[in-house]
């Protein structure tokens, strides 16, 4: 067997239809190195499915940090998005995102939970996202916090409804949470003007020390592209599945 065939990533796609959304969505799926289907392995769900295995490069690096370093075998299911509806699904007022959330929760984790088998403790599901990404994953894990041990944030854009959904909890969820910025994301185009994403997340983050959540929090050199989030991408794959961080 050459070193390229073991490095060989295995990625199939599947389409489902969402009564909520009213309409098919592809979400694609990686498979760890020597999967087996009698194997529970925990989940990572991320945002923007195409970009996260495309620019992200999340199933390559994954496959690599498994075989070379020892990282816990986990999936991971990347849930596509049409980039016309983005800001209406992934933003806490957008006017897709109640029937986006509903999708996410009661729709795709059930049918690909129905494929492939869960642990029955320990870390079970992570869910993340980029920018507005970001935002809706840490909805979706407040939704229903039961569900998720882990959020993985890049640059999330944490405007007010996502601060006050934090300060109007009385007990912030136990799941942890991993959140990067760049230090250069002080001018961030977006459809509301330059917005300073490194602001945002300082301030979030002060806020979830307030709630004594369980929180990880980096400024490192970067800028809000994909360039500076896959290069970021092996220590927050390391954070939640590096072997033994997870006891059940």
């Amino acid at each position: 067997m050459t070193k390229e065939s073991v490095y060989q990533r295995k990625v199939i796609g599947e389409t489902l239809a969402s009564s909520h959304l009213g309409e098919e969505r592809d979400v694609r799926i990686f498979l760890p190195p020597g999967f087996n289907e009698m194997t529970a392995y925990p989940i990572l769900y991320t945002q923007d499915g195409q970009d996260f295995f495309m620019y992200g490069r999340v199933a390559t690096l994954a496959q690599q940090l498994i075989l070379e370093e020892g990282l816990e075998p986990f999936i991971i299911v990347g849930v596509d998005v049409n980039r016309r509806n983005r800001t209406a699904e992934y933003s806490s007022i957008g006017a897709r995102n109640q029937a986006y959330r509903k999708f996410f929760l009661e729709e795709m984790m059930p049918r690909i939970e129905s494929l492939y088998q869960l642990p029955t403790s320990g870390l079970q599901r992570v869910i993340a996202g980029d920018s507005l990404g970001a935002t809706v994953s840490l909805d979706i894990a407040l939704d229903q916090p039961e569900l998720f041990q882990g959020v993985l944030s890049f640059s999330g854009a944490y405007w007010e409804p996502t601060n006050q959904r934090i300060q109007d909890a009385d007990t912030f969820p136990a799941f942890d949470m991993y959140m990067l910025v760049g230090e250069q994301e002080t001018a961030v185009k977006t459809h509301l003007g330059d917005l300073n994403f490194l602001q945002l997340n300082r301030q979030t983050y002060r806020l979830l020390q307030e709630k004594q959540a369980r929180v990880t929090y980096m400024e490192r050199p970067g800028e809000h592209t994909w360039g500076f989030w896959q290069r970021e991408m092996p220590d927050a794959l390391r954070h939640f599945f590096r072997s033994g961080v997870w006891i059940s």
